[in-house]
């Protein structure tokens, strides 16, 4: 039930705020229906959400110094937006999580954040959480992918716009890409860490000088 609450779409964090890129692909028209998104949802998936989001949340299941992986995701996450959009995300989860779900692990990372020596990156704050709450690494994993791709999901819904039939459509093919990725990164090596497409990190670069938007990211 604590997982369930932790990945709830409700859950006030501010996701609702960051495309975390697929905006970009909108204004170029490159992104524009189901299809299209489906396409840019799944390469998301692939890239971003295994190399630098998964392999966080299992590198600090294997016990690698939060600190450390803090950094790394600072420096990896290259887009302002994006790197901006997982702290903010983060650190609003560090709160909830300091309320409903209180820890010594948690009140570790939330220390080295609120002084200064973290970021507090969104994919660390969530594996804190779940691993105190005694959650498995795949069933961590799982939550972790498929609650972004929701998000995701339920923003390029309001922004394209797509209906919300097409919606759970786009999250029932998904659903078979976030498996795919779970099994994936188990295998991945230290040396896989950020390992994104640059033509994605290119179009969210490009995000903060775009016209008009909807989305921080």
């Amino acid at each position: 039930m604590a997982l369930a609450q932790l990945t709830d779409s409700a859950l006030p964090t501010g996701a609702f705020a960051h495309s975390l890129g697929f905006e970009g692909y909108i204004e170029r028209e490159l992104v524009l229906d189901e299809g299209s998104f489906a396409v840019w949802l799944g390469a998301f998936i692939g890239q971003q959400l295994t190399y630098s989001d998964g392999l966080a949340v299992r590198f600090l299941y294997e016990g690698v110094d939060v600190l450390e992986l803090d950094a790394l995701l600072s420096a990896c996450l290259l887009p302002r937006q994006v790197r901006e959009a997982s702290v903010k995300m983060g650190t609003r989860l560090l709160e909830i999580g300091a309320e409903v779900f209180p820890s010594a692990e948690l009140e570790l990372y939330r220390d080295l954040v609120t002084t200064g020596r973290a970021a507090g990156h969104q994919p660390l704050a969530f594996a804190v959480v779940a691993r105190s709450l005694g959650v498995p690494l795949q069933e961590a994993l799982a939550a972790h992918l498929f609650a972004t791709v929701t998000s995701l999901t339920q923003n390029a819904v309001r922004a394209i716009p797509l209906g919300q039939n097409a919606g759970q459509r786009l999250l029932r093919k998904a659903a078979d890409d976030v498996a795919a990725a779970v099994e994936r990164i188990p295998h991945l090596t230290p040396d896989d860490f950020g390992a994104v497409s640059p033509g994605l990190e290119i179009s969210q670069m490009r995000h903060e000088r775009q016209r008009a938007r909807m989305f921080m990211s």
